[in-house]
């Protein structure tokens, strides 16, 4: 099997037409539907409601996260 450089090493020789179609497929591929991944993120806002109603999860305002990462 090929390593990811070797792959890589043959792509870049390709036009760049083909080298676009390929990022396409490769892109599509990883955005492919995963249903059991999805099934967890219809589950988690049920979750952190959960956890918030039960004080297990604390609320943020917007502001607070705003400054938080403006600061970094």
């Amino acid at each position: 099997m090929q390593t990811a450089r070797e792959i890589y090493q043959k792509a870049i020789s390709l036009k760049p037409q083909e080298q676009a179609e390929l990022v396409d497929k490769l892109l599509d591929h990883l955005d492919s539907p995963d249903k059991e991944i999805d099934d967890l993120w219809k589950k988690e806002p049920e979750h952190r409601v959960d956890a918030y109603e039960q004080s297990n999860l604390k609320a943020v305002s917007l502001n607070e996260i705003i400054a938080k990462y403006k600061q970094a």
